[in-house]
């Protein structure tokens, strides 16, 4: 099959073979800002408003993407060659590719290039909304206090130097300070972040820079800017080599950075705009006047299990979610993580039942198509583990319920900070806290409960008398017998 690369010249060269966009793309405004513009974005927001797009009315939604950091120039230089153009390729569970190339991302900017352009388009008044997929760890605030952290020297950088900011605050707030100025409308800005109460999170970490770094646009923001929570939902494993030369030779289309991903997906918005939104609606996501109780069950639940996979997968030699799953010991112990220590959290979800969302879960995670990585999944996981595990925890640690699988997992992440698996393969660990991590796991080799001293994860965890009972019993077991015999053992007692 002859091949062309993806860009809007060759475009319609694509249409027998996959969909593509039908509207006119030089026609669509920029009403979304969106900074973070890596797989999961792509795979979800900027497909729902790609659909939307499709609707003749609609032509004021097209997306900016902005690569924010450094380490983003790849995906921005990839974009920007395609005219922003991409494919995504679902992996449906019956082993069937479906694939569309996605027309909403109609402009792309790297923000370490020209940090001004990047301000001006958050500033622009045809923008109405700026939308965040910038990893957990973005926004920035201490776990143990959960209050922002002005220690990072990125941020200190942002106060001194605002006009070449680094950092998502120091973009924030040059471009709002610039909306004010001239006399704009306020904007929303929505995080599609895996945090629980995600704009509350924004709203707060932003205000906290803002009260520092400008003071006197406070009372502006708080009048003029909303901050919708939002639950968000689409496995998306990270793109392999395998996945560019099957789709070139399946469809004939070069796509250097296409977005694979599951067929399922979700995203509930609270519905608290600050002027007017997309239409999102009418293309299967749901606005809500309360997403928190959404978010807590789907952070708690596929988040966790995710993570839960990862760490046991990874020091038992895995290299996919897929693979882990099937393991029927450590499926029978995270379907009773789930059951015993997690649903009593969630409670009651109007519309939703925990046993089919459960099942439903073990059966995503079980698709042998997405091939998602345990590198990936593990990735970060000092800043996910507080969000997705440790609520949790404390919890159950509050109604005086069981904590032990809970504990058995976060041993396991003491023991796989070490930086092997138990065949003594190194480890690929990518963490912000990476050397914090493993000088803390090696300290835990002799003394256990060591690793929970690092206060911005666990925060006053180790006071709890109970859990670290749970835990130093967990990490013995683990180091003595391994993972896999320790599962077996709780999962035949419990």
């Amino acid at each position: 099959m002859k091949s062309y690369k993806l860009n809007n010249q060759n475009l319609s060269k694509f249409k027998e073979q996959v969909a593509v966009p039908t509207y006119d793309r030089s026609q669509v405004k920029t009403g979304i800002v969106h900074v973070g513009i890596g797989g999961f974005h792509r795979a979800h927001q900027a497909l729902y408003t790609d659909q939307l797009l499709h609707n003749p009315s609609v032509n004021e939604w097209g997306i900016c993407g902005v690569a924010l950091l450094d380490f983003d120039q790849k995906i921005y230089n990839t974009l920007k060659e395609q005219d922003g153009l991409y494919t995504l390729v679902v992996k449906e569970l019956d082993g069937t590719f479906t694939k569309r190339i996605i027309g909403s991302i109609v402009e792309c900017l790297f923000a370490p290039e020209d940090p001004s352009k990047v301000i001006e388009k958050m500033a622009n008044p045809d923008v109405k909304i700026i939308t965040l997929t910038i990893t957990e760890g973005g926004y920035n605030y201490n776990e143990a206090t959960g209050e922002f952290n002005f220690e990072n020297p990125q941020i200190q950088s942002d106060i001194e130097n605002p006009q070449a900011p680094k950092t998502i605050f120091g973009y924030l707030t040059q471009a709002l300070k610039l909306r004010k100025e001239r006399g704009l409308p306020g904007i929303t800005i929505q995080s599609c972040d895996n945090i629980q109460g995600n704009g509350h999170m924004t709203h707060k970490m932003l205000l906290s820079y803002v009260k520092v770094a400008a003071p006197e646009l406070v009372s502006w923001i708080e009048s003029n800017v909303s901050f919708p929570n939002s639950m968000v939902d689409r496995i998306t494993p990270a793109t392999a080599p395998s996945d560019i030369v099957a789709l070139k030779e399946t469809s004939g289309i070069e796509d250097a950075w296409p977005v694979v991903c599951e067929p399922f997906k979700q995203w509930v918005i609270e519905d608290d705009f600050a002027t007017e939104r997309p239409a999102w609606e009418t293309v299967g996501a749901q606005f809500a006047k309360d997403v928190v109780p959404y978010e807590k069950m789907k952070l708690s639940l596929l988040n966790a299990g995710h993570s839960v996979l990862g760490i046991l997968g990874s020091l038992l030699g895995y290299n996919a979610i897929d693979e882990v799953v099937h393991n029927p010991n450590i499926s029978t112990f995270l379907k009773a993580y789930m059951d015993v220590e997690v649903t009593p959290t969630i409670g009651e979800l109007e519309g939703v039942d925990l046993n089919i969302y459960k099942k439903s879960l073990l059966e995503r995670f079980g698709n042998i198509n997405i091939k998602d990585q345990l590198d990936r999944i593990c990735s970060e996981s000092s800043a996910k583990i507080p969000i997705f595990i440790l609520p949790t925890v404390q919890a159950q640690l509050k109604d005086k319920a069981l904590v032990k699988r809970a504990a058995f997992v976060l041993a396991a992440w003491a023991v796989y900070s070490i930086g092997t698996d138990e065949k003594g393969k190194e480890l690929v660990i990518k963490d912000a806290l990476k050397s914090t991590l493993h000088t803390k796991a090696q300290v835990a080799q002799k003394n256990p409960t060591a690793f929970l001293d690092i206060e911005t994860v666990f925060g006053t965890l180790k006071e709890s008398s109970v859990f670290v009972q749970a835990y130093k019993e967990a990490y013995e077991n683990i180091t003595t017998h391994g993972v896999e015999k320790c599962v077996i053992e709780i999962n035949n007692t419990l």
